[in-house]
């Protein structure tokens, strides 16, 4: 199966390698191309086919669905790889918005709960919860963006720490908050619960606040099936899930993904499983069949973005 590791278009501008996605910087758009690379505990895992896809058609259904909410980047999809949206200035925060408390990596709400912390800042958690338990109401838990690690941030540390100022991120969550309600109200239209997801937003020279990079996708957010929540929490089983849990998982009982330098290779059939995942949600979430690419997707790709050489 086609697999897409990395780009390497010499004419797109200049370029920078993220987690998951290249991005190709012109003086006034940004071009960002999903690749199938898999990230968690910040680094690269494995390649899961068709991944990349599945992020840019998701996202293009989300962006689509919450315009009304807020501007997004979006300027065009040349490429079922490929969106290019407009260059602004990155504000340096990843809003996480959070209905459940769940999770595995060390920013995760239920890794920190089970340390014994109660005091997030912004919010205060009761003794006795349980994992994978409903919150009262959906929480905010912002975190730096550019460091190494992740780092958990309260509302005065954004503001007094310069990351933004006082209205700016009043006016941020509360655009968090609606497209999280939008999220959850479409997911469940669907036979889905958003359970949590991260938001990024970016400044433009004229100071208009505008959404960027992903919105509600397998990677940035995670989803449950909801027919069987209750029944599987009752009998104290996992919620069936469509994010990347299983994989991380297997990576954390087989290893220590944050402090080994070499990591072992990821099982081809949980490469296949979270594949097909990746595909069912994309289907599930738009609607829409998934179209398999048979032809060389790193050609494809160039040919659908002559139009943006430099």
């Amino acid at each position: 199966m086609n697999i897409l590791a990395k780009t390497n278009f010499e004419n797109l501008g200049k370029k920078y390698v993220g987690k998951v996605r290249d991005v190709y910087s012109q003086d006034n758009k940004v071009i960002l191309i999903s690749t199938d690379r898999y990230s968690a505990f910040d680094r690269n895992l494995a390649l899961i086919p068709c991944k990349g896809q599945v992020l840019t058609g998701v996202s293009k259904f989300w962006f689509e669905q919450t315009k009304d909410i807020i501007t997004n980047h979006v300027m065009d999809f040349p490429d079922p790889n490929v969106v290019v949206g407009k260059k602004c200035k990155v504000i340096p925060v990843e809003v996480v918005l959070r209905a459940y408390i769940t999770g595995v990596t060390g920013t995760s709400l239920w890794t920190l709960y089970q340390k014994g912390v109660r005091d997030f800042g912004d919010f205060t958690l009761p003794n006795g919860m349980h994992k994978n338990q409903k919150l009262s109401k959906v929480i905010l838990t912002p975190t730096t963006k550019f460091e190494e690690h992740d780092r958990p941030l309260s509302s005065k540390e954004i503001i007094y720490g310069g990351y933004m100022t006082k209205d700016q991120w009043e006016k941020v969550a509360d655009i968090s908050l609606k497209l999280f309600k939008r999220g959850q109200e479409v997911a469940l239209s669907k036979g889905l619960i958003l359970v949590d997801c991260k938001y990024e937003f970016g400044l433009t020279p004229e100071g208009e606040i505008i959404l960027i990079d992903e919105i509600h996708t397998p990677d940035s957010s995670r989803y449950w099936q909801a027919k069987t929540y209750e029944k599987r929490i009752k009998n104290g089983l996992e919620p069936e899930n469509f994010d990347k849990e299983f994989l991380r998982l297997w990576f954390k009982e087989n290893c220590d993904p944050y402090k080994d330098e070499k990591l072992p290779e990821a099982p081809a059939d949980l490469v296949e499983e979270l594949s097909r995942r990746y595909i069912q949600i994309y289907e599930q979430i738009t609607g829409i069949p998934f179209e398999t690419e048979s032809r060389d997707i790193e050609k494809r790709i160039e040919k659908n973005l002559k139009k943006y050489t430099i």
